[in-house]
């Protein structure tokens, strides 16, 4: 397992070398090394995303000459991370006693800054040797009026051999915010030899507790349950209720021409000269499904390099994996779009392959642009740094733009042809009227029903890993629910496209996107339930940054269940009308 992990992390970290201009630190040291401990941010408890520059509050450096964070990825920019050298000094398995490092006065300014970070509960991020450390500004005492700070950190570093697995810091010595006092800052450190392995250091935050609570077990449990009784349920359905169209069919060709006139014809045999016939909008269909198909293989590769690499444990590694993966898959995006827009008869190819291409960026930018813009008025390290976009907009221009190409023009030449197994009429028949509950509309509201059903418990997971103080790591559960979902969303997009088709509707290509799909829907509104009742989030910023990103989800989940729906009943459509006799 350490060597499956070591290389496919070597993989990872030398394509963002590579690629995003990152580089690797050996996490090995000498004796007396010294030992760098970077400064982040800085922010309020409940607001996670709300992070500051830590020195944005008025604390003070260590003597020592500051240095650059050298090894900054996309990943780490993206996410906000703003590492600065603390100035203290720090050397390998060399303990340091009690020292004061630097001295403020509180004036008016520094005065009200720090009583504002102690009201609001602000808490500040560490890191040494990329592991994290989190202290508390201070506390505040509401019924007497005090508001103290602490100014002494205490480290205690685990190490073993010539590398850190382990290391503690605990903030000491209260003092009182008292407006024209002098607060001295000090620090000590104290080393200890360590059993834990440098690949099992990052265990210690993770909590298994919560996400390997039996409730986890039993959704998951319950998920799969529900996904053999609904393709149990399907196929008996399906198997059950086409044997008797297929022997109402067969007996309708028995019949003469004048019974065959007389009779009560109904059902999808009588659309199969337009069930073919391209989607509304193809252009922007086929868009859709090619993103579809990319996200798909996106999302599959990430969860497997994270389970093989443990991806989390590398700061913004994650991030820059699926940018990198996300820009390497460009080709299926324009392979798949451009043969389903060739076999609906499109012929503006070259409109079709850019707005393949800018489809996800651009709803990604413009909201991360409106996020931005709230974040640089905060002035909070969540403001993407200029570089960072130039590299993104350099990554879709120059990488993502030629690879869709390539796969566009693969898509056009070899999956262009239409092989359909009816041919379609050169006039469209009419849509006769049907039940309330066969309009799309309602296929649609009530397609995406058991798909959220299946993945519910998952999300309450996955919202608290990233919106609450969690590291999600149980990507072997996400990679089992994203099967489980895909399988649920197949299952009921076909059952919504016979009901469709049985009334006689041959709307069937959009309809299906859309019924799984509207999964994304129910998501977004759990969201909403999630922000109001689970969370302690205010301000501007954090609710637009919170429902801007899950805007960005959602409809990611979106585009990629309507794209599965599609592919399903696309194959269900093809394979009925294959094994009927048409006229």
């Amino acid at each position: 397992m350490n060597f499956r992990r070591k290389a496919f992390l070597a993989f990872v970290l030398l394509a963002q070398v590579s690629f995003l201009q990152g580089d690797e630190h050996t996490h090995t040291y000498k004796a007396t090394e010294e030992v760098i401990l970077w400064m982040n941010t800085v922010g309020p408890y409940h607001n996670r995303q709300e992070t500051y520059s830590y020195y944005s509050l008025p604390f003070c450096a260590g003597p020592k000459e500051q240095i650059g964070h050298y090894h900054e990825t996309l990943g780490e920019a993206l996410q906000g991370f703003e590492l600065e050298f603390s100035g203290l000094s720090i050397d390998y398995n060399s303990e340091t006693p009690v020292s004061v490092y630097c001295k403020i006065e509180l004036n008016d300014e520094k005065l009200k800054a720090f009583l504002y970070a102690v009201k609001n509960k602000y808490w500040y991020q560490m890191f040494v040797d990329d592991l994290p450390i989190w202290g508390l500004v201070g506390e505040a005492d509401e019924t007497k009026g005090e508001y103290s700070i602490y100014t002494h950190k205490k480290f205690e570093f685990g190490f073993n051999g010539n590398q850190i697995v382990d290391v503690n810091m605990t903030t000491e010595n209260k003092v009182q915010l008292v407006l024209g006092s002098t607060i001295s800052f000090s620090y000590e450190v104290f080393w200890r030899k360590s059993s834990v392995k440098y690949e099992d250091r990052f265990d210690k935050y993770l909590d298994p507790n919560f996400f390997q609570h039996r409730i986890h077990w039993f959704s998951i449990f319950n998920s799969f349950m529900m996904v053999i009784f609904l393709i149990g349920l399907v196929s008996m359905i399906l198997m059950r209720t086409l044997r008797k169209d297929y022997a109402r069919y067969a007996k309708d060709e028995e019949m003469d021409d004048m019974d065959r006139d007389l009779g009560d014809e109904y059902g999808w045999k009588q659309v199969h000269g337009d069930v073919f016939r391209p989607a509304a909008i193809p252009m922007v269909f086929s868009t859709f499904l090619g993103t579809g198909y990319q996200l798909l293989v996106v999302t599959f590769v990430v969860i497997l390099f994270t389970i093989l690499g443990e991806l989390y444990t590398e700061r913004g590694s994650l991030l820059s994996t699926a940018i990198f993966v996300y820009a390497a898959t460009s080709p299926i995006n324009g392979y798949f779009g451009a043969s389903v827009y060739a076999q609906m008869g499109g012929k503006k190819w070259i409109r079709q392959m850019v707005c393949s291409v800018a489809l996800l960026p651009a709803v990604v930018c413009g909201t991360s642009f409106l996020i931005n813009f709230i974040a640089m008025y905060y002035h909070t390290s969540r403001a993407i740094p200029f570089g960072s976009m130039v590299a993104v907009a350099c990554i879709v221009f120059f990488v993502v733009l030629p690879l869709t190409l390539v796969g566009t023009v693969l898509g056009r030449n070899l999956g262009g042809q239409a092989d359909y197994p009816c041919r379609v009429n050169a006039v469209p028949r009419p849509i006769p009227e049907k039940k309330w509950f066969m309009e799309p509309t309602i296929i649609i509201a009530l397609g995406g029903v058991l798909p959220f059903g299946s993945i519910f418990i998952e999300m309450y997971f996955i919202f608290t890993s990233f919106w609450a103080y969690k590291i999600y790591y149980v990507y072997g559960f996400m990679l089992l629910v994203f099967a489980i979902l895909l399988i649920v969303t197949v299952c009921v997009t076909i059952v919504c496209t016979y009901f469709l088709l049985n009334a006689e509707d041959y709307r069937w290509q959009w309809t299906s996107f859309f019924a799984a799909a509207s999964t994304s829907g129910y998501v977004y509104i759990y969201s909403i339930y999630y922000f109001v009742f689970k969370t302690k989030m205010y301000g501007l910023f954090q609710t637009a940054f919170y429902f801007g990103n899950m805007a960005l989800f959602s409809l990611g989940l979106g585009i990629m269940c309507g794209t599965v729906g599609y592919i399903g009943s696309s194959y269900f459509v093809r394979k009925i009308y294959s094994t009927v006799k048409i006229d």
